[in-house]
């Protein structure tokens, strides 16, 4: 497939478009010249006793796009950087990957004072605010390999502080070519990727793909979930990427009473991580295939979606990919929940920056641990059960969150569900469940005690004994559920309804100390 670069200058004269932003257009040829003015201004400020890494703290504006293509022709690498972080955690994401030069808007440029990020202020662009230096240059010739380093990726940080995931040239032009062949990109298509670049799905999914069959890629500054079909329409776009709760986000906005939501050129939209409600909906109401399949950043294991294949589950995988117990090294047998294991790994990751121990704790014995929770039923369908540090422990039973929550998620006036563990006495855990409820719903907690009487595979220990109910969920910056932050602030935030012993009915939290919480 060529690297990053050779897909650029092979359109280096096509001027068909390649860009859709706001209401301008820029054409491959000249994304290539924007991209070569940055590229000249790298090569006056690169530091060659410095790894050449450029950290980007951008929304969705062209000039990411531009320094993306730039990255490529001068053989550099773009850091994105994670927007939603700040003070030392956003300090030490730009410190840790080495950046030399940062670009960054004005907003932005604000967070950055004051920190030790190890960057000079000669070396901070901020875009909306000056000018592109005209250094006069024609820019170094550079010939890209497939194995230089392109970008680094933080994951989503669901775990803890996020890791840089490594991508060379070659995997991003072999994953565009990927999803373009399976998505069938080509004449006419406009891709649409909502979510930030700093994110592998607006990457992979988005420009990636549209770069690989020279066809048009359009974002907007920020998502919208209101503004995601005007975009839609406004752009022509055929294909729409998703992850997390995008889907869930869009159709919390009002349907059109004369149904003509569906009236739109968009026929796919792919992503990951959406609820089988969501996917069932959205097609419905957007007249559109809905693709959604497991994916991670790092990019080994693929679980594919099927048609006809029973609600709730993920899909299927390649006889390689196992559920495995991660304390006997031996496949779980249907129904037991496991991690994801890809036993004969051969592409995808390519290790995580400066950290070494992170990346062979990914290789046990030559196999790859996902990090992922599942199970398979006897037909072999697996279904997600969530991250392995989502294990809860209650009475001497383990269980992972995932299929608690989408037990509640059936619940009708629910928009979205997170089960996690929260502290009991004197050890192992309580199961809390943040509810995210749908316009107009209120809480009623007896009838929500009876709808999961009323669920015949809700195991007793699976009951949650908290319940916070909220307008809406933290999230990350991918449209994941912020955990992390649900976890940390436990029964300490929001309103909380509880039951202070099993077979109680819930009730109001009010100033009463559930049990001492040695995590805060």
């Amino acid at each position: 497939m060529g690297t990053v670069a050779d897909l650029l200058l092979a359109r280096a004269d096509d001027d068909r478009p390649a860009l859709l932003h706001d209401d301008r257009t820029w054409s491959y040829r000249q994304l290539v010249a924007e991209a070569r003015r940055r590229q000249a201004l790298h090569a006056t400020l690169h530091d060659p006793a410095r790894p050449p890494h450029i950290g980007v703290l951008l929304d969705n504006v062209p000039d990411y796009v531009f320094w993306l293509a730039a990255s490529a022709l001068s053989g550099s690498v773009v850091v994105g950087i994670n927007a939603t972080y700040r003070g030392g955690p956003l300090a030490q994401l730009i410190e840790h990957t080495d950046c030399e030069l940062l670009v960054t808007s004005t907003g932005y440029a604000e967070l950055l004072a004051g920190l030790d990020h190890g960057v000079p202020a000669d070396k901070v662009l901020i875009v909306d605010e000056q000018d592109l230096p005209d250094t006069g240059v024609e820019p170094p010739a550079v010939t890209a390999t497939d194995d230089d380093l392109f970008l680094l990726i933080f994951t989503s940080g669901s775990t803890g502080l996020p890791k840089a995931v490594r991508c060379t040239q070659g995997r991003f032009a072999r994953t565009g070519a990927h999803v373009a062949r399976i998505t069938e990109l080509g004449d006419g298509d406009v891709v649409y990727a909502p979510l930030p670049l700093f994110h592998s799905s607006s990457l992979f999914t988005g420009w990636a793909a549209t770069l690989s069959a020279g066809t048009p890629f359009a974002t907007r500054t920020k998502f919208s979930a209101s503004n995601t079909l005007p975009d839609i329409r406004r752009f022509g776009a055929t294909v729409m990427t998703y992850t997390g709760k995008v889907l869930n986000y869009i159709l919390a906005v009002p349907e059109r009473p004369d149904g003509t939501d569906a009236d739109s050129p968009l026929r796919l939209a792919i992503g990951n991580e959406a609820s089988a409600r969501d996917i069932d909906e959205f097609a419905r109401r957007f007249g559109c295939t809905v693709r959604d399949s497991y994916g991670s950043t790092e990019g080994v294991i693929i679980i594919r979606r099927h048609p006809g294949m029973p609600a709730g589950a993920l899909g299927t995988a390649d006889p390689s990919v196992k559920v495995m117990d991660p304390e006997t090294r031996r496949e779980c047998p249907p129904g037991v929940v496991g991690e994801i294991v890809e036993t004969e790994p051969t592409a995808g990751f390519e290790g995580y920056y400066k950290n070494e121990a992170a990346t062979q704790a990914r290789f046990v014995d030559g196999w790859y641990w996902s990090g992922d929770l599942a199970y398979r039923d006897p037909e072999g369908w697996l279904y997600f059960a969530g991250r392995s540090n989502e294990w809860l422990r209650v009475d001497g039973e383990n269980f992972a969150a995932g299929p608690v929550e989408a037990i509640v998620a059936r619940h009708p006036d629910l928009r979205a569900v997170a089960v996690y563990a929260v502290p009991d006495e004197p050890v192992g855990d309580r199961v809390m469940v943040a509810v995210e409820l749908r316009a107009g719903a209120a809480f009623d907690p007896a009838a929500f005690d009876a709808f999961l009487l009323e669920q015949p595979d809700l195991g007793p220990k699976w009951v949650p004994s908290f319940v916070r109910v909220t307008s809406e969920l933290p999230k990350l910056a991918s449209m994941k559920v912020d955990k992390t932050t649900l976890r940390q602030e436990a029964w300490h935030a929001g309103d909380v309804w509880w039951r202070p012993a099993k077979g109680e009915p819930l009730r109001v939290l009010t100033g009463e100390t559930p049990v001492h919480d040695e995590r805060r």
